[in-house]
């Protein structure tokens, strides 16, 4: 569980860099929400990151390991990165600062791809539940280092100092990578670059049929498609609400801390007696309705009061789901071929914050905050349709363990 701790944080961090810290830095600058919206576009690797996936199953460092040498060498790579980030300037340098927040968007997929491995070959069925609370749960609190801290030093120190001080807290990751050891190859894992590719489609495939793995791939694209829509834009909604980026660092983001925890916590052990099926069901209906607070604050002045209690709801809602959410696509891989199938569904499940997403801007511009989160709202219906199909409610999963 403390391995997850470190997975999670490691792995969310330069996401949330990418989400919240970049956006709000833009919107600083005066950069247009167009402009901010398209530039979510550079997250293409999050979608297409199964395509390299086979090579980090396939490749491994004779010195370190297949997963620990790629952890290692992403990591390091991410450090330096959003390290170079703050010094280009948006009014001259917009170019220099896509192409260099692509790259970033590269390692942190790639990073993903070898750490989602990892966690799922270090925790068992029977554990894939907690497990993936605690990890969630990090990946969230790493999203208050970006969202929050970046956000207060910008109001007192220039932003290059901003982007080296978040980038340092990539050490923590470093530091577990060298410290926690190589997960035992399993048996059938792929030995040629031909398997690495063709055998983990052959194998989700043959294993669920067609028609069920049809319906599987569009739950998985479905599910978090209203909430992550919700949040594509969350730093400017704030800003344009007229909160200062103080009151974003220590208000916003940090009413999300403690409800994040809770739901994790108590999400994983509710997963351990529901079961992730129900779960999904359960965690999925609150993480809808949490949309619907960004839309009552939309209506009311800058009140910290409703900012907080609209946060700490979202916090609590899509932290549940997205543990429940992850769970499921770690039980719906096979050990042999973990990086590349989990790839795949993650890839699948990221679509709608890199493409989709684009479009944010100009819907919030054409139609207003309120009927925005209204749409956002309606658009996380679909994917609860599909666990009719994909989790049924009284299913008895047989595991690994069983």
């Amino acid at each position: 569980m403390l391995i997850c701790v470190f997975i999670g944080f490691s792995s969310g961090l330069p996401l949330y860099v990418l989400l919240t810290l970049v956006p709000g830095w833009l919107r600083s600058e005066h950069v247009d929400l167009k402009a901010i919206g398209l530039f979510t576009l550079i997250q293409f690797p999050y979608t297409w990151k199964f395509l390299w996936s086979p090579l980090l199953d396939r490749f491994a460092f004779p010195w370190m390991g297949r997963r620990r040498g790629w952890m290692l060498i992403t990591q390091c790579a991410l450090l330096l990165t959003i390290s170079l980030l703050g010094g280009l300037l948006p009014a001259t340098d917009m170019r220099s600062i896509v192409g260099l927040a692509a790259l970033t968007a590269f390692l942190s997929a790639s990073q993903d791809i070898v750490l989602d491995a990892y966690r799922r070959e270090l925790l068992s069925d029977a554990e894939l539940g907690l497990g993936t609370a605690v990890y969630v749960n990090a990946y969230k609190i790493a999203g208050l280092i970006p969202g929050s801290l970046s956000l207060v030093l910008a109001d007192h120190y220039p932003w290059p100092i901003v982007f080296i001080v978040t980038a340092l807290f990539m050490l923590p990751g470093i530091g577990m990578t060298l410290l926690v050891q190589e997960p035992a190859i399993p048996a059938g894992a792929p030995r040629t670059l031909r398997s690495a590719v063709v055998e983990p489609f052959v194998e989700f495939i043959g294993r669920a049929g067609w028609r069920q793995a049809a319906i599987v791939l569009a739950f998985i694209f479905l599910y978090k498609l209203g909430d992550s829509m919700a949040t594509a834009l969350a730093t400017p909604f704030y800003l344009d609400m007229g909160f200062s980026k103080s009151e974003i660092g220590l208000i916003a983001k940090n009413a999300g801390l403690w409800p994040s925890v809770f739901g994790g916590l108590v999400g994983g052990l509710w997963m351990v007696r529901l079961g992730i099926n129900r779960a999904l069901w359960l965690f999925g209906a609150v993480q809808a309705l949490s949309i619907l607070g960004f839309a009552l604050l939309s209506q009311l002045p800058a009140d910290r009061l409703a900012l907080a209690s609209a946060i700490g709801f979202e916090a609590l809602g899509v932290g549940l789901g997205t543990a429940a959410f992850t769970a499921f696509i770690a039980r719906t891989t096979n050990p042999r071929y973990t990086a590349t199938q989990f790839a795949l569904f993650t890839s699948l499940a990221a679509v709608p914050r890199t493409l989709i997403n684009a479009t944010t801007g100009w819907i919030v511009e054409h139609i207003g905050w309120l009927d925005f989160y209204l749409l956002c709202t309606a658009l996380a219906l679909p994917g609860m349709v599909l666990l009719w199909w994909v989790a049924p409610w009284n299913e008895k999963i047989v595991t690994r363990d069983t």
